[in-house]
């Protein structure tokens, strides 16, 4: 099962149809924005299914294009959602998780970023976002944060590189609130937090990040997220091999505790 399958998808089967009327009419996307009053970028943002038409766009591109319509009923059967269409099977599943583990290589997974932090990280995305899209992506990231809150509470465990905790983005004090911020989370009984030193020499994570979930309904999951999209490992032997490499990741991490101890030392020196 990919991620895109359903939910959002809805906007990339838009995004096609509408590429289709418009490469049959010979128009370009520069000339179809100017009709609509879109940039390029924006143009090709709905024709990837990553941005909603809004506005008159609808209405003047199935005129311009010739659509005779087939765009203004494709724009009814829309379902707008806040997370790219890739991304949005997986958030559906970890909303309802009873248990969720995250390995993480890159960056504080979006879990426990502070706004700042969060919006950081869309503001050095290349290729650059559009503000409207950097809105909506980070309302969205910081919603995904209620899953902690939720009663019953899930269990989350987070294993961290080392590394991640010393990339200041987003300047200095915003790294520092973001340290604070995970030692706060971490203090919660249902969270774990962890720390992989980057001096570790035996280390079983070196094939990349990966989530895990439990739920009722699949039992368990894996996802692993890429660039530009993600896909779930369900099947054996794959999926109980990547719940026992988590398992060796935290035997082989700092406990909780001297975690704890590294991340606010690491927030003292900023």
């Amino acid at each position: 099962m990919h991620a895109g399958d359903r939910g959002s998808g809805n906007l990339e089967m838009f995004g096609s149809l509408l590429r289709f009327f418009r490469e049959r009419a010979g128009v370009t996307q520069e000339a179809l924005a100017q009709y609509v009053g879109y940039s390029k970028s924006q143009v090709a943002m709905v024709e990837r299914g990553e941005r909603a038409p809004k506005g008159q766009f609808v209405e003047i591109a199935d005129e311009r294009l010739g659509a005779q319509g087939a765009l203004l009923a494709a724009a009814r059967k829309l379902r707008v959602s806040r997370f790219p269409s890739w991304f949005e099977d997986y958030a559906e599943l970890e909303a309802r998780a009873t248990a969720i583990y995250m390995y993480t290589t890159h960056v504080i997974p979006g879990l426990l970023q502070t706004e700042a932090y969060a919006l950081a990280t869309f503001e050095v995305h290349r290729p650059s976002l559009e503000d409207e899209e950097i809105e909506t992506r980070l309302a969205a990231r910081l919603d995904r944060q209620r899953v902690l809150e939720r009663r019953p509470a899930p269990v989350v465990g987070f294993v961290l590189e080392e590394h991640i905790l010393r990339r200041p983005l987003g300047g200095g004090q915003a790294l520092k609130e973001q340290l604070g911020h995970i030692l706060n989370i971490g203090r919660r009984r249902n969270v774990e937090i962890q720390v992989m030193r980057t001096g570790r020499q035996n280390h079983a994570g070196l094939d990349g990040p990966m989530i895990l979930l439990e739920a009722e309904d699949p039992d368990r999951i894996a996802y692993v997220e890429g660039p530009h999209n993600g896909y779930f490992v369900s099947q054996q032997p794959e999926l109980g091999q990547m719940f026992a490499r988590y398992g060796i990741l935290r035997a082989q991490a700092l406990d909780p505790e001297e975690s704890a101890q590294l991340i606010s030392e690491v927030a003292g020196r900023l």
